[in-house]
Order: structure tokens, then C-alpha cells, then sequence
């Protein structure tokens, strides 16, 4: 022994100090011996890696009491529904036809049942995967192996539910229905295996759906070209009916616009027909009444016709209009219409009185 360390004096804590210290660890580990079970969570508690209380049912939420920390850990697991929805992958239909497909898949650690502590579902889902991430990763790749599976066998017409593009739905239950439907089967359990997820790693499927089926970028183009031809030719379809209904019209119309017309002008034939008959009628009836007076009335008509002050007229002695100008109107012709002329305006008086007048001288 050395003289260091004999002279060396002992410390210790003060009792005061000790109180601190066991405050503290208190303070720190009081804590931890309680336990509050959400309603939305599994718990199950461990003490040194060997599991000793699970809380999986509605009667055990609220308040419990453990062992502090590091005696006994908790692991909480969400109890919700989940919901996984991988991305969409290429898949090849049963006639060859590639299309991209995307599904969703709902799911959730399934309630506990069974009495025994290690055979829980939540136990073994703590067992089998460990958390929710691991879960997912499993469930995302199994099913997306599923989904190319089913879809490689049915024909992309059976998909689309169409066998055209003017084709409506179907009653029932669709082919994509059924599809996952299948899909969700095999995802719970496959044919090769001997027990369900529930049973193994006790998740319970509660839906899988096909969220979305389209076609590669690659081929989208092509296909729209081909959508658009189609419409065209419907387009044209209406479009050339449309013009033969127009025609049709057209030529009706015509033809009625033409009776019409037809009809109007024989109408107005046959009136105007009439109209100058009875023109005819009245003037023979005038004229048979005085023949010479309307003999009279056609030559000065046709005085008006024929003169006027750029005329220049050569008639012979025996044409009656040159009588007419030379002799005028005879009494028995004008006694209607035409007022007697005086003697002494006569043409023939005057020659008379101008005779008489050389006699006398």
C-alpha cells in the first residue's frame, strides 16, 4: 500500500446528495410504469426481449401498469385501416395486348381473438414482419406478382368491358370486378399455400381493386390516331346523312315551290285570259253599235301613232287617212262624239264662200 493512498481520505456521498439522486432516477423511471392504450393501437409489451402482456382488445384501452423502463418495453402497432397503392407496372393481357395497371389494396392487423398471449394476430404480425414499412414492402411486391398474373389471363376486350367503342357496360358484375376479386383471393392466399395471411403474419385483406388500367406512353399515340379515325368516319356517317336528309328537302321544297308557281301562272293566264275576252267583248259591242264612229276613233289613233313633227308622210289620193285630213269628219261619223264644226271653219264652205265671192265680182 502506498503512503498515496494511505493518506488519501475517503469520499462518499452526502445523504442529502443520495436523496437527489434517488429523486432523479425516480423522476425518470415513475414514468415508466405506466401505460396508456390508445383505441387506435395494439401494444404488446416485452420484458427482456420475451413477451409478457398484449392489449388487443376494446375492453383492455386506457391505463395499465409495468415494469419501468429498461425491465419491460412497449411496441405500439397502428390498429387503423391502411391503405397501399404501388405504383402502376406493364403487364401483357392474354391476347397480347400490353397495358399499364394500377391497383389499391386495403388492409389492417387483424382484431385478436384467440386467448392464447403468442398466438394473437398482432404477435404474429410482430413476429412475422416487425412494423408497418416491412408490411407494406411484402403485401406491395406480392401484389403486384398477382395482379400481372390475372391480368395475363383475360383478353383486354373482357377488361374494358367493351367489345367496340360504341359498346355500353354490361349488367352485373363486370370482368374487372371479377378480376379483383380474383386478385384479392390469391392475395389472402395463394393455391400453394397452406394458410392465409391472417393465420401466418395476421393481416387481414379487407379490399383490392384495380384503381386504373391504361395503355403504355409508347402506344397512347397510336391509339388516339385510331380513336380519332374512328370518330371521323362517325363524323362523316352523320355528316353524309345529313347532307342526303338536305337533299331530300330541298328537292321537296322545290317541287312544291314549283306546283305553286305552276298553279299561280295558270291562275294568272286564265285571269288575264278572261280579263282580255271581255275587253274584246266590250269594244265589239261598242264598236257594232257605231261602226264608223269607231272607224274614226282607229284612224286618229292612228294619226297619233304614226305623226309627228319630224314626219314626213307621202300618202296617194284614194288612202282614207288623206281623205280624212282633206275632207275631215264627216257629219254622220262625229254626230256622237264629235261637236259639229261651222260652216264658215268648213273646208268645203270656204271654198264655197270664196267662189261666191269671185262670181260677184
Amino acid at each position: 500500500m502506498s503512503r498515496d493512498s494511505v493518506h488519501q481520505p475517503s469520499i462518499s456521498p452526502s445523504p442529502l446528495t443520495r436523496r437527489w439522486l434517488a429523486g432523479l432516477v425516480g423522476f425518470v423511471l415513475f414514468p415508466t410504469l405506466f401505460l396508456f392504450v390508445d383505441e387506435t393501437e395494439f401494444v404488446i409489451v416485452e420484458r427482456f426481449g420475451r413477451i409478457t402482456a398484449v392489449y388487443d382488445q376494446a375492453s383492455q384501452r386506457g391505463l395499465h401498469v409495468k415494469l419501468p423502463w429498461p425491465l419491460e418495453t412497449v411496441r405500439r402497432f397502428d390498429r387503423r385501416l391502411q391503405l397501399l397503392s404501388p405504383a402502376g407496372r406493364e403487364a401483357f393481357t392474354r391476347d397480347r395486348k400490353n397495358v399499364t395497371v394500377e391497383a389499391y389494396l386495403c388492409w389492417k392487423i387483424a382484431d385478436g381473438q384467440s386467448t392464447t398471449l403468442l398466438d394473437r394476430p398482432v404477435v404474429r404480425f410482430f413476429q412475422g414482419l416487425g412494423n408497418i414499412d416491412v408490411a407494406e414492402a411484402r403485401l406491395g411486391s406480392r401484389l403486384q406478382s398477382i395482379l400481372t398474373e390475372q391480368i395475363g389471363r383475360t383478353e383486354l376486350s373482357e377488361l374494358l368491358n367493351a367489345a367496340h367503342s360504341d359498346a355500353g357496360p354490361q349488367e352485373g358484375q363486370s370482368p374487372l370486378e371479377k378480376v379483383s376479386d380474383a386478385i384479392r383471393r390469391e392475395v389472402e392466399q395463394r393455391p400453394d399455400e397452406t394458410a392465409s395471411l391472417k393465420d401466418r403474419l395476421g393481416i387481414e385483406i379487407v379490399d383490392v381493386r384495380v384503381r386504373r388500367l391504361n395503355l403504355p406512353a409508347g402506344n397512347m399515340q397510336a391509339v388516339f390516331e385510331r380513336m380519332r379515325s374512328e370518330r371521323q368516319k362517325i363524323a362523316e356517317r352523320y355528316r353524309s346523312a345529313g347532307l342526303a336528309e338536305n337533299r331530300m328537302i330541298r328537292s321537296h321544297a322545290d317541287r312544291q315551290s314549283g306546283e305553286l308557281l305552276a298553279k299561280a301562272n295558270a291562275d294568272a293566264e286564265r285571269i288575264r285570259g278572261e280579263g282580255e275576252a271581255a275587253a274584246i267583248h266590250i269594244l265589239n259591242e261598242a264598236h257594232s253599235k257605231d261602226p264608223d264612229f269607231a272607224e274614226l276613233l282607229q284612224t286618229l289613233e292612228a294619226y297619233k301613232q304614226i305623226l309627228n313633227e319630224r314626219t314626213t308622210l307621202v300618202l296617194s289620193g284614194s288612202n282614207s287617212l288623206l281623205k280624212l285630213l282633206m275632207r275631215g269628219v264627216p257629219v254622220e261619223a262625229g254626230t256622237r262624239a264629235v261637236p259639229s264644226i261651222p260652216d264658215a271653219e268648213h273646208p268645203s264652205n270656204q271654198q264655197n264662200s270664196s267662189a261666191n265671192a269671185k262670181s260677184e265680182k
